[in-house]
């Protein structure tokens, strides 16, 4: 892959995880489930901002593993029903 490609797929996934990020509302039932929820939207925020730094930094393989790992966190958190997304499967991975 072209440093060009790479960078094109870098700026694709973060507008992608920064949609997702704004999207993204905590459905917690119970102070457990809460806690749970902004654990794993903390993470989501650290790897992208993480990611952002990468990008600067000039490290774009990093940047795009990063911004991949706080994307993840988000489906992870839709899958098992901490975050409210609507239906929007082309943001997230949504639960059966």
């Amino acid at each position: 892959m072209s440093n060009n490609e790479l960078e094109e797929r870098l700026e694709k996934y973060l507008k992608l995880t920064k949609k997702a990020l704004e999207k993204v509302r905590i459905d917690a039932t119970t102070e457990k489930k809460q806690a749970q929820a902004e654990d794993f939207l903390n993470m989501a925020k650290s790897y992208y901002s993480d990611a952002l730094h990468f990008k600067d930094k000039g490290e774009l393989v990093t940047a795009l593993a990063a911004v991949s790992y706080a994307h993840a966190w988000l489906d992870a958190g839709v899958r098992i029903r901490l975050f409210d997304v609507g239906n929007d499967n082309k943001l997230f991975t949504l639960p059966e």
